[in-house]
């Protein structure tokens, strides 16, 4: 794609975003392995570029409902060069494009193919798009809010998150030099990029890097494997859910140098066993889309110790965890110092990292006595036979107390997971529930999934 000179009158901010797109690699430098290149990227951004304007009071939004890497790369290289801010919903329904349209004035989705969407937005798909080479005369400050990013559709009403460049792009500058990341790694993702661990490790580090990635989003863990080995990846991105099912004799390390994981806290057995098959050391990112990156961790060199990236500035007050950094999302709240309070429970090990002791919301109150809920489910973990647990908090019930259930993937009988957990725990904090299960409902982004969760306690027998 062409460059084009810096303006010297420009604002130091538009300069900063210009000067990021002109790092970009030449046009015939492939970003899918086997598939579009940087051409390809160029024309579709310039084909979106279209559908918006660059006068800034009439810039309209963008929703992106779509998988595909090499049309993310472009809607965000069309949004910087002053295209339409783009709106990333938490999910590609009909109910999640709703939830984004009453919040957001979006009048288009931009989507591969036909899908429920509501009959309010126009559906526009890449081959109607106007591609030409991306020539852009305007950028937009590193500042300035470009991506709104939806989470939380399964937990009540979505939450919208802006991002601005600096942002993003310094974020995945960061991950670039601090993982030694070079335009000879390939991407092995198991996270769609519409939300933000795999939009940063998938599309905005790759291309950053000039590296490429793999157009397929693996989930099975034979899946996983059988395409690290055939495409050469060298660097895998997944989740704590994936990391647990890969355990099996089937499990090498092929080309990979490299293994990501983040959305949720790595099981240190997990860990241990990934890395005793491997030989590689999982790099587990802590953080959350509105913060952005906070801190990272391997299992076998820090134990359960987080360290924080280096742009990243924390403290802990009153037992939560608040942070400042370039990461964070202009739309959260900060206090007096511009620190935001996060609701995850730290402690201090005492040599400049820290330990996470759970979520705020994690400690429930049940007949009067504080319960906290991580504390159970590791405790239902450690009773033989039992391969994953979740503790939950029924949803209170008009005329009676607020009741713990729990969610176990085992064969053993629930009395006696009651006798064992009795054993450990007072009366009062073991689950008046336990409903057994084949694993535990996860997202596409290896979260979990209260959706679901609740549909299981709905009909599950105890």
């Amino acid at each position: 794609m062409k460059r084009t000179s810096e303006v010297k009158s420009e604002p130091s901010g538009v300069a900063w975003t210009r000067t990021l797109v002109a790092e970009l690699p030449g046009p015939e430098r492939e970003f899918i392995v086997n598939g579009p290149t940087h051409r390809k990227i160029g024309a579709l951004a310039a084909g979106i570029r279209r559908l918006g304007t660059t006068r800034e009071k009439d810039r309209n939004f963008l929703c992106l409902c779509s998988e595909n890497k090499t049309l993310v790369a472009a809607a965000l290289l069309a949004a910087l060069s002053g295209g339409p801010r783009l709106v990333f919903p938490y999910a590609f329904s009909r109910q999640a494009v709703a939830d984004v349209l009453k919040t957001m004035p979006v009048s288009r989705v931009l989507a591969d193919g036909p899908g429920d969407f509501p009959p309010e937005v126009e559906t526009i798909f890449p081959d109607m798009l106007d591609q030409a080479d991306l020539q852009p005369r305007h950028f937009i400050d590193a500042d300035d809010p470009f991506l709104m990013l939806f989470t939380g559709g399964s937990t009540g009403a979505p939450k919208v998150w802006a991002k601005t460049p600096r942002n993003m792009i310094e974020e995945a500058r960061y991950m670039c030099t601090t993982f030694g990341i070079t335009a000879e790694d390939v991407f092995l993702a198991t996270v769609p990029p519409q939300h933000i661990y795999g939009l940063l490790f998938s599309v905005l580090v790759p291309l950053i890097a000039s590296a490429r990635v793999l157009e397929g989003i693996y989930v099975f863990p034979r899946e996983i494997l059988k395409a690290a080995a055939e495409s050469g990846a060298t660097i895998l991105v997944s989740v704590p859910a994936c990391y647990r099912v890969m355990k099996g004799d089937f499990l090498k390390r092929h080309h990979l140098r490299m293994a990501f994981s983040s959305a949720g806290a790595l099981d240190a057995a997990d860990a241990d066993y990934f890395r005793a098959k491997t030989d590689l050391d999982i790099n587990e990112i802590y953080g959350s889309t509105e913060t952005g990156g906070v801190a990272v961790r391997c299992r076998g060199r820090d134990g359960d110790t987080l360290t924080a990236l280096d742009p990243v500035e924390w403290r802990i007050e009153d037992g939560r965890l608040q942070v400042r950094s370039p990461f964070i999302s202009p739309s959260l709240p900060r206090n007096e110092a511009g620190f935001f309070v996060t609701a995850d429970r730290a402690e201090k090990d005492g040599q400049g990292r820290f330990f996470l002791r759970g979520r705020a919301d994690d400690v429930v109150k049940i007949g009067g006595k504080r319960v906290d809920l991580v504390e159970i489910q590791e405790k239902i973990r450690k009773i033989d036979g039992v391969r994953d647990a979740l503790a939950v908090l029924l949803p209170r019930e008009k005329g009676r107390p607020t009741d713990l259930a729990a969610l176990v993937v085992t064969e053993v009988d629930p009395a006696e997971l009651r006798r064992e957990l009795g054993a450990m725990v007072e009366p009062y904090a073991v689950p008046r529930r336990f409903v057994a299960v084949d694993r535990i409902p996860m997202t596409a982004t290896g979260k979990v999934d209260r959706a679901a969760i609740h549909e299981i306690l709905k009909s599950g027998k105890s």
